[in-house]
């Protein structure tokens, strides 16, 4: 009887310890393999035809292409809008730009988005963000942004930070969470550089990273080292430069690739590569690939961008896709990624979920890519493009007409209706969204800093002499608070210097 007794306590006490095995192998299964860390990173100005997989005739990227034969290589991959800082607020918050107050370069994203860096954050991420920044209202070329910036990379979910208000090159001058730090040599081999030194130290802890690194190249100006510039020594001066920045670019993503696997965190490591928008005009149809238009344009070589994403434990067979995806996607695909709560996103979004593409391909594309810039628009719907043009609209057959040569706008005016409807109905949301009823207040905050150039805000007047001249020397400021212009009162002085970025 003792005997019995004891095997019925044992089973008993066994049988919770089977439950807990069978519901841990339920949520193992479930979740699948540790959440992967998350590394993004943006190229500026690089065409979509600036790669060697799409057979540029003088550049050579060879780590871009061992990416992409690694990864999932996008073919029709599109910006979020046709010039840098829109896209950056896509990217950030996985809705057009306009609705998030991001309506052209140099305008400031408003505080009251909710970002993918914050929902990271939130959910037990490490974040940190390297390079070009260009969210916080100020223009000009970059500079340190200061350690009080009312719209820096830490008041969008950023924990750590090395950055610059905008474009940079050779040698900068940075900001690392406010304290002024003067780097020598290549820029994007620099910003790569301190992002591995990041990884190295947090890689082996409890939390998992997720980096943004934004280069400045192949923005101008363009500086590229004298030993790059040999490759092209046939070319013009300005193209050496400007290639020349690109081989040391694609460099940087092979020592940033080859650092993932030397710490062994490669495979689960979620890399994802794009440029901000189409490529630069004066450099030859290349630049784009063929395609129509370049920077600031909405067709396709204003708007579709090189686009690779790669993470071995879960992309197991490398391909290349024609699905249309976009900068607008990043966030619901990391959502997913990272089992995100809905409420970490602000609705309405414009992305879908990249993560069943994968595994396999999945079809046609549901939610339309629509794009709002400048008082232009575009929605493309898989094969199909409308474009709003001042008030006229072109349609265009991708599958059919790379080079947006051949209007359809009247020949086949059932597709041309049906987008045209699509299109507006979805910019009356964008119209809401402007006048800020996406916000729990119903309204956009009216303490939203100007628009304007660094060099006109009163917080650096203290370091012009540094950061115009050329210092021996960095030094760690103590900047005064920033003080949020008047819209209104610099509309004036900022559409006087629309041009300049």
């Amino acid at each position: 009887m003792n005997a019995a007794n004891n095997r019925r306590e044992t089973l008993l006490a066994f049988i919770p310890l089977c439950v807990l095995s069978a519901s841990l192998f339920w949520v193992t299964s479930l979740i699948g393999a540790p959440r992967p860390h998350v590394i993004l990173v943006m190229t500026d100005d690089q065409g979509w035809g600036q790669t060697s997989y799409y057979d540029h005739p003088d550049l050579k990227t060879p780590h871009l292409d061992a990416m992409a034969r690694n990864g999932l290589r996008f073919d029709r991959f599109y910006a979020g809008a046709s010039n840098c800082s829109p896209t950056r607020s896509t990217v950030m918050t996985g809705r057009s730009n306009d609705r998030t107050g991001v309506l052209d370069h140099g305008f400031p994203m408003r505080l009251q988005e909710k970002t993918v860096a914050q929902a990271m954050r939130n959910a037990g991420y490490t974040t940190a963000h390297f390079g070009k920044w260009h969210l916080n209202g100020l223009r000009g070329p970059g500079v340190p942004i200061l350690g009080n910036d009312t719209h820096s990379p830490g008041a969008f979910g950023f924990e750590h930070w090395l950055s610059v208000t905008n474009f940079f090159d050779r040698d900068p001058l940075m900001s690392r969470m406010g304290k002024f730090e003067r780097h020598q040599g290549d820029s994007s081999e620099i910003i790569v550089s301190e992002a591995l030194k990041f990884v190295r130290a947090k890689k082996d802890g409890d939390e998992p990273l997720f980096i943004v690194i934004w280069y400045g190249s192949p923005h101008s100006p363009m500086i590229g080292s004298e030993e790059d510039r040999k490759k092209f020594a046939a070319l013009p001066n300005g193209h050496q430069n400007h290639l020349a920045e690109l081989v040391a670019m694609d460099r940087s993503v092979g020592a940033l690739r080859a650092g993932l696997r030397e710490m062994k965190i490669a495979d689960n490591t979620l890399l994802w590569f794009n440029s901000d928008n189409g490529g630069l005009s004066g450099f030859g149809r290349e630049t784009v690939g063929g395609l129509r238009g370049n920077k600031n344009a909405m067709y396709e070589g204003g708007l579709r961008v090189p686009g690779i994403i790669e993470w071995p434990a879960v992309i197991k067979k490398p391909r290349v896709t024609k699905y249309p995806a976009g900068t607008v996607d990043v966030f619901s695909t990391l959502a997913e990624v990272a089992n995100l709560p809905p409420s970490s996103m602000l609705l309405p979004q414009d992305g879908t979920s990249l993560r069943p593409l994968f595994d396999a391909e999945i079809g046609s594309r549901k939610k339309p890519l629509a794009f709002r810039h400048r008082d232009r628009g575009v929605i493309i719907d898989n094969q199909f493009k409308l474009l709003s043009m001042g008030g006229k609209y072109e349609l265009y057959d991708l599958n059919a007409d790379k080079t947006e040569s051949d209007n359809l706008i009247d020949k086949n005016p059932d597709v041309a209706q049906r987008l045209k409807k699509a299109y507006l109905s979805w910019n009356e949301t964008v119209d809401a969204s402007v006048a800020g009823k996406d916000y729990p207040t119903g309204k956009v905050d009216p303490n939203q800093p100007a628009r304007r150039f660094w060099r006109d805000d009163e917080a650096y007047a203290p370091y012009l002499k540094e950061l115009l001249g050329k210092p021996t020397e960095s030094k760690n400021p103590k900047p005064k608070k920033t003080k949020a212009g008047n819209q209104k009162n610099n509309k004036k002085k900022n559409s006087k210097n629309s041009s300049s970025r």
